[in-house]
């Protein structure tokens, strides 16, 4: 039985929307950014990964709201998320001056690293379209009323981007659940971008406020602490001695202050090198603990969007089969899959994520 009350497909245009800026990411390669003569350029953002993820890998329709200046950055990063699949009619355009004195898009440099040496992202956002939506810009009743979707999905990064874009999700979650659509939200807390407009505190309390709109509450342990308050007492750190019980006293205490949360999901992360890592994940529904199968010494060639690879995967789960032990095995093998191959989005296929959730080796297939 389905723990979601998800849409059917004939009442929406959309499977899922996601809310979230969408920046040029700029690759040195196997080189660093400070030495770097050339850069491969991808798209990405956290959000945004997801329904690119749900479209690429797992054949869904998907869309994503975002803004841009408009100038030849912003259109190339607009011609890669056509690339991705992901529809664009909810774009906002907003006018360039010329210089980006008022409004530009986001660049972000991103190293991927190796071995001790540890992954180094640079970005460059300030001022950016996305950031400068507020409440109102986005006409969401058009979006979920009209074109409707079954599910819509945001984030912690998003809502740090400005004092406006708290305001701004919180319009987007009380519109979708106005409509039916199930929400989730991945915490993603990044202390560098909550430092100018009120640290820690800020987080917080914006984060405290868009949970009460969330069905689907997606973070790693860090996140839940700095983002919410709860905290995972014991290791969190060795996936072979994890404390299960403490994880489920802290998922207690959340459910319990709010109540709305039909599902919360958390990756979880041994670091042992940048290019080795334990990987796994869980979720919990009802108070039951659901764990996905361990990854060990996961061998990664980019870390980036891993997490994001996971919520998508698990999204597609739990829209597809409504169990929740079968969508965090989605979520961790999608995410495990997404780490082998560079840049913030996924390349995986369905077969190859179905495969490895089976336990199909790395053999060469020919």
């Amino acid at each position: 039985m389905s723990v979601l009350n998800v849409k059917k497909k004939d009442e929406c245009r959309y499977d899922c929307i996601s809310l979230g800026e969408v920046m040029l990411r700029l690759d040195p390669g196997e080189g660093r950014i400070k030495n770097a003569r050339s850069f491969r350029v991808w798209e990405g953002g956290g959000e945004y990964n997801v329904s690119r993820g749900l479209k690429k890998c797992f054949g869904m329709d998907v869309a994503v709201v975002t803004a841009f200046a408009d100038n030849e950055v912003g259109r190339l990063i607009e011609d890669f998320i056509m690339q991705g699949g992901v529809d664009t009619r909810f774009i906002k355009w907003i006018p360039y001056d010329g210089i980006g004195r008022c409004v530009r898009n986001g660049l972000n440099f991103t190293e991927r690293g190796f071995g001790i040496r540890g992954a180094l992202g640079v970005s460059d956002r300030a001022n950016t379209a996305a950031s400068q939506l507020k409440k109102g810009d986005i006409d969401w009743e058009t979006i979920f009323g009209k074109y409707g979707t079954r599910w819509f999905h945001t984030g912690g990064i998003f809502a740090a981007l400005s004092e406006t874009t708290p305001d701004v999700v919180l319009e987007a979650v009380q519109t979708a659940k106005k409509y039916g659509t199930i929400v989730s939200y991945d915490l993603n807390y990044r202390p560098s971008l909550w430092k100018g407009i009120g640290g820690l505190e800020k987080a917080r309390e914006v984060n405290r406020e868009i949970a009460k709109y969330i069905d689907v509450m997606i973070g790693n342990e860090e996140d839940f602490t700095a983002c919410l308050g709860f905290e995972v007492e014991g290791n969190t750190e060795d996936l072979t001695e994890l404390n299960l019980d403490g994880y489920r006293k802290m998922i207690g205490e959340a459910i319990e202050t709010y109540p709305n949360f039909k599902v919360m999901a958390t990756t979880l992360r041994t670091v042992k090198t940048a290019t080795v890592n334990d990987w796994s994940a869980m979720c919990c529904v009802g108070g039951e603990i659901f764990k996905a199968r361990d990854y060990d010494c996961l061998e990664i060639m980019d870390r980036v969007g891993g997490g994001d690879s996971f919520a998508s995967g698990l999204i597609y789960g739990l829209m597809t089969t409504g169990d929740p032990r079968k969508a965090v095995e989605y979520g961790a093998a999608h995410g495990a899959l997404a780490m082998t191959t560079p840049g913030d989005t996924s390349m995986a296929s369905l077969k190859e994520v179905e495969k490895i959730m089976s336990g199909g080796g790395a053999r060469v297939v020919r």
